[in-house]
């Protein structure tokens, strides 16, 4: 695999779908904490038929449920209970410019409609190509059938894996001293107990976790949740405490062996590969990022022990995933569109991050 992060006078930028990511690059990178390295996975190895190599790189993000680290007092204050499926929670394909100068973020709604590709079942099976969402790629298979799944659907390669749980994403945010996010409506959700007048508001971990995790504010489901997470990227990208675990070695590191304790990467990450992209994480200004959410143009009929999917719009897709293998930006020159909210199916939009941002 070729080592995206040594190019352009070993200049980089981290940007991804999950807080925790940014800091787990960051602070090991800063803090050079080579002891609290994440876990690495062979992601890639046993995947066959791949899409080309395009320009630029290609990172997968994930956050899975796992709450086994989190503590029964947390469960119920921050309404993160329940037996996890061992799922995909969240899934960003987060694509860097050849030039490092872009940043685009596209999100992939956990229900979507998807044909897990045949794998090997893990029990000296072999099981074939079949429906389910998009989410149980990662149950069945573990990281190598995530990638496979998003690769076949999008055409684009995975040069780069990262994965994380609730107690890191909790963990890293009380790390950074909370994040601020904004919203111009009450949110209230059902099940996270989540519940926010208009305003601003800074979060601390559990608070942000509902935040992120909220998919019952209103009829928008999991695409509303989808925008709010790509919110609360961009104003933890922006906020003080990020700056101060940036500008703090002894912070970072300490950070570092806070964080990196259940994340895992791939085996093409090394100390130096952090190094370098840490090095200029934030360079990219927030009006050449691009943010939204695969086009969405419907749910499919019911499927038996599948349930209700959402279908993607062909066509819009496959215009945006080559733009993406073509290292093209996803937004129009100029463009100055604002994010709805909430969203709607049908009327999917990519915006700068500078849309997104608390003002």
């Amino acid at each position: 695999m070729r080592n995206v992060f040594l190019r352009a006078g070993r200049r980089g930028v981290a940007l991804g779908a999950l807080a925790l990511g940014l800091l787990t690059f960051s602070s090991v990178a800063i803090g050079q904490a080579a002891d609290s390295l994440p876990k690495q996975v062979d992601v890639f190895g046993g995947l066959g038929a791949r899409p080309a190599d395009g320009s630029g790189t290609n990172i997968l993000l994930m956050g899975t449920d796992g709450r086994d680290t989190i503590t029964r007092s947390e469960k119920e204050k921050f309404h993160a209970g329940g037996v996890a499926c061992n799922c995909s929670d969240t899934m960003m394909l987060v694509h860097l410019s050849e030039q490092h100068d872009r940043v685009s973020v596209v999100s992939l709604p956990r229900d979507s409609y998807a044909e897990i590709p045949e794998h090997d079942a893990g029990d000296g099976t072999v099981r074939e190509r079949h429906p389910a969402k998009i989410n149980a790629a990662y149950a069945e298979g573990g990281p190598t059938l995530a990638v496979q799944t998003v690769e076949s659907m999008t055409g684009v390669r995975i040069d780069h894996y990262l994965q994380i749980d609730f107690r890191r994403f909790m963990d890293s945010v009380n790390a950074v001293d909370g994040v601020t996010v904004c919203t111009s409506r009450r949110l209230s959700d059902s099940a996270t107990k989540l519940n926010l007048g208009p305003g601003r508001h800074h979060l601390a971990g559990g608070p942000a976790l509902q935040y992120v995790r909220s998919r019952h504010v209103d009829t928008s489901a999991d695409l509303g949740r989808v925008q709010r997470q790509q919110r609360f990227l961009v104003n933890a990208l922006r906020g003080a405490g990020m700056r101060t675990a940036l500008s703090d070695p002894s912070k970072a590191a300490g950070l570092a062996r806070t964080v990196l304790g259940s994340a895992s990467v791939d085996q093409g990450f090394s100390v130096n590969d952090l190094v370098s992209l840490a090095r200029d994480l934030n360079r990219i200004p927030l009006s050449r990022t691009e943010f939204g959410t695969v086009p969405i143009d419907g749910f499919n009929p019911l499927i038996e022990n599948v349930g209700s999917t959402l279908r993607w719009d062909q066509g819009k897709a496959e215009q945006l995933f080559s733009r993406i293998q073509e290292d093209r930006p996803v937004t129009e020159p100029g463009s100055h569109t604002e994010p709805l909210d909430p969203p709607r199916l049908n009327v999917q939009t990519f915006v700068h991050g500078d849309k997104l941002a608390c003002k």
